[in-house]
């Protein structure tokens, strides 16, 4: 499982995790039942603190990504396709947020976001 973390990020370490293994399960790169990397062994791939792997797998588990067994590990866990498209809206509406208020710092009006997104979608 190919992790990439940045220093230069505004997200925290396990944050960035988090997400790069979100991003992996929606994509369909990580299936429903595979296993993930032990907190251990992650941690010592990614070189950080076994809390912050802990974390990142709390954080997956609490948001329905994963389901941990004690004793024999974690595990993608099999989604519906409604909890799929509602975590992807979640992230468009995020996207949108701040790209609307970088629109409102700059003096864009709705008429031309409106047409941002109409030239963009199409």
């Amino acid at each position: 499982m190919d992790i990439i973390l940045t220093n230069s990020s505004n997200d925290p370490i396990y944050i960035q995790i988090v997400n790069q293994i979100k991003a992996m399960i929606m994509s369909g790169e990580l299936s429903p039942g595979d296993a993930l990397p032990s907190m251990r062994n992650l941690a010592m791939q990614m070189r950080v603190s076994l809390i912050t792997t802990k974390r990142a797998y709390e954080e997956l588990e609490r948001d329905g990504f994963i389901e941990t067994y004690t004793g024999r590990g974690s595990f993608v866990k099999a989604q519906n396709a409604e909890f799929l498209k509602e975590e992807n809206l979640r992230q468009i509406e995020k996207l949108l947020s701040e790209a609307v208020d970088k629109a409102k710092m700059s003096g864009v009006t709705p008429e031309e976001m409106k047409e941002i997104l109409d030239m963009i979608y199409d």
